[in-house]
């Protein structure tokens, strides 16, 4: 496997009086990285000539640009105006493809605003997977893979983004597997991710700690599972979302590809991420 880190990682670094969104591809590179993601941020709407910049700067650094992770929501955005949104995400399909990017991960919907009546993942998925199946026939022209993610709680658990992607059924759109983020959805992250495996095209290193709801909040940091649970993020192997027993099933299920390290621990920034890539390796190193 190969370890990429994903921008988000980073948080206020990335600020442009910090790092800025070029500085972190050279920390990504100095820490042993092999590759970097990026979210959606305020440079993906500057236009290709970032999103060629993003490619250089990777080139003179000898690592891969690997996935572009965006927003979308095909049932509320654009007022409800899917085809909009579909416009939308193929742009960023042809910003991950300039920046040499081999795929992108696109959110489905946050769930139903205002509606009172057919709001389940079943009335969902016969609205998104069409724009799921659309964008995955224009990204596979461009050789750029597409993928969702089990996050945002309406479309988080295993079972859920399993039925969508076999909803979508095309070859061009898989699953990007966060190996943490099946705890917001109160799920035990080792059982979701044995669902998950085959389906992985990309997956995401991340730990939280987590408390009983049945307690009071903890403080800050902390926030809501969906059934009303604590977690707070923490440092790769340092938590409760069982990230070495996941990978373990990836191995099995012949997965092989990026892994990325997504921090958002209270810990200092560059150490976290050096401490979660540490552990990471380690894991993946174990039989």
């Amino acid at each position: 496997m190969k370890f990429s880190v994903s921008s988000y990682s980073f948080q206020c670094l990335a600020d442009e009086d910090q790092l800025g969104y070029l500085g972190i591809i050279d920390k990504a590179a100095e820490l042993g990285f092999d590759g970097i993601e990026y979210t959606d941020g305020f440079w993906v709407h500057q236009g290709l000539d970032c999103a060629h910049a993003i490619k250089e700067r990777c080139e003179r650094n000898g690592i891969e640009p690997v996935i572009l992770a965006v927003a979308a929501d095909f049932i509320n955005g654009h007022n409800g105006d899917s085809k909009e949104v579909i416009k939308d995400v193929c742009k960023m399909v042809d910003f991950a493809a300039a920046c040499g990017m081999k795929k992108i991960r696109h959110d489905v919907t946050q769930g139903f605003d205002g509606r009172k009546y057919s709001i389940g993942y079943d009335d969902a998925i016969k609205i998104i997977a069409p724009c799921c199946r659309e964008i995955a026939a224009y990204a596979e022209q461009k050789g750029v893979m597409t993928c969702t993610e089990n996050h945002g709680y309406f479309s988080q658990g295993a079972e859920r983004v399993e039925k969508l992607i076999n909803a979508v059924a095309h070859p061009n759109f898989g699953a990007l597997v966060d190996l943490g983020n099946f705890m917001c959805a109160d799920e035990d992250p080792s059982l979701s991710v044995g669902i998950m495996a085959p389906y992985a095209v990309h997956v995401h290193a991340k730990d939280f700690y987590f408390k009983s709801g049945m307690d009071i909040n903890p403080g800050d940091g902390w926030f809501n599972t969906r059934a009303g649970n604590y977690i707070r993020g923490a440092i790769i192997g340092f938590g409760n979302a069982k990230v070495y027993q996941s990978i373990q099933t990836l191995k099995r299920a012949g997965y092989n590809d990026y892994i990325t390290v997504e921090y958002e621990a209270f810990e200092d920034t560059i150490e976290g991420i050096k401490t979660g890539l540490k552990n990471l390796k380690r894991f993946v190193g174990e039989n």
